[in-house]
């Protein structure tokens, strides 16, 4: 079965928010506090809005998991935040009104079946708030496998151009990348062991998304000396797919032993790694489970390697 249309559809879509996130973010938004206390700008909801859109009018039928929903916005007191919103949606898209806005936005609400989209509207908005990584983050699975990934990248170094970079898999058709600000996909693989430089690991920048004392033990017991590369979201994704770092460790934190991880927060970033010659399993080495609902309850960990390491690593996490 081809995806070129999936792939083309969400290669534009990502593109779109992420131009939306980068408008927003030249603007130093104020974070807005979810009750989780994450922080979420009006970033995540355009970028949310952005995608639903697009998605849904090409796969009206295809439920959609996304991290935000317009409840808090529909409130009174939430007017001013909407219409900024809205502003910023309307730089993009000029007829759109705020219901469609809240409408797009509550169109990831759907839940996990055979055929959906999963999406990250901004992964790692710390990052996103403090000028960091981020990434737009979307993917398509159909009976529990990811068949399309996409990630955009707005602030990924990209030499001799403006920094942002797009990551693209599509399921046995290898993965590539190219500059956000335009340019031609190129294939793209995952680091030989032969290349010294770039043996290295990345990791959460955040010390309560993983368990860094360990994950560091665990890179140097498997040949990595080097210090860990630090970033926030599925950009770590990219740079290993893209054979900047041999590694990525997300083992769980100990302050949070039954955190488990959500779907939107892997799924596109996976495949990518996968296509370009990796490998992904949770830490006991299970394939990541994106069948069964939004938390992975049946996975502990994240482990993301070149695939020469991956064997290795695994057996030193159970040894």
């Amino acid at each position: 079965m081809s995806y070129d249309r999936e792939k083309q559809v969400a290669m534009e879509a990502a593109i779109l928010a992420a131009k939306l996130c980068q408008q927003v973010r030249q603007d130093i938004p104020e974070a807005i506090e979810k009750q989780d206390k994450s922080p979420v700008t009006v970033a995540d909801y355009g970028s949310q809005a952005i995608i639903c859109k697009a998605l849904k009018e090409t796969f009206p039928n295809d439920p959609i998991v996304g991290e935000e929903d317009a409840t808090e916005l529909r409130k009174p007191e939430m007017a001013d935040t909407l219409n900024k919103i809205l502003g910023y949606v309307q730089n993009l898209i000029p007829d759109a009104t705020a219901d469609q806005v809240t409408d797009w936005i509550d169109r990831g609400n759907g839940s996990v079946s055979p055929r959906y989209w999963t999406l990250d509207p901004i992964d790692g908005t710390k990052g996103f708030l403090r000028q960091d990584q981020y990434a737009v983050a979307l993917a398509l699975i159909e009976d529990g496998d990811i068949k399309v990934g996409v990630l955009a990248c707005p602030a990924m170094p990209v030499e001799g151009s403006e920094p942002g970079m797009l990551y693209i898999a599509v399921r046995g058709e290898g993965a590539q990348m190219m500059p956000l600000a335009g340019g031609e996909l190129q294939p793209i693989h995952v680091v030989s062991p032969d290349d010294t430089e770039n043996l290295r690991f990345v990791e959460s920048v955040e010390a309560a998304h993983g368990d860094q004392s360990r994950q560091n033990a665990m890179a140097q017991a498997v040949g990595i000396t080097a210090p860990s590369v630090r970033v926030d979201s599925q950009a770590k994704y990219g740079i290993v797919a893209s054979g900047k770092a041999a590694l990525y460790l997300r083992l769980p934190s100990p302050k949070y032993p039954d955190y488990r991880e959500n779907i939107w927060d892997h799924a596109a970033g996976a495949i990518v790694v996968e296509e370009a010659g990796g490998k992904v399993t949770d830490m006991y080495g299970k394939p990541l489970n994106f069948a069964d609902g939004q938390k992975m309850m049946n996975n502990r960990g994240v482990v993301v390697s070149n695939g020469i390491l991956h064997e290795k690593i695994i057996a030193v996490l159970n040894s």
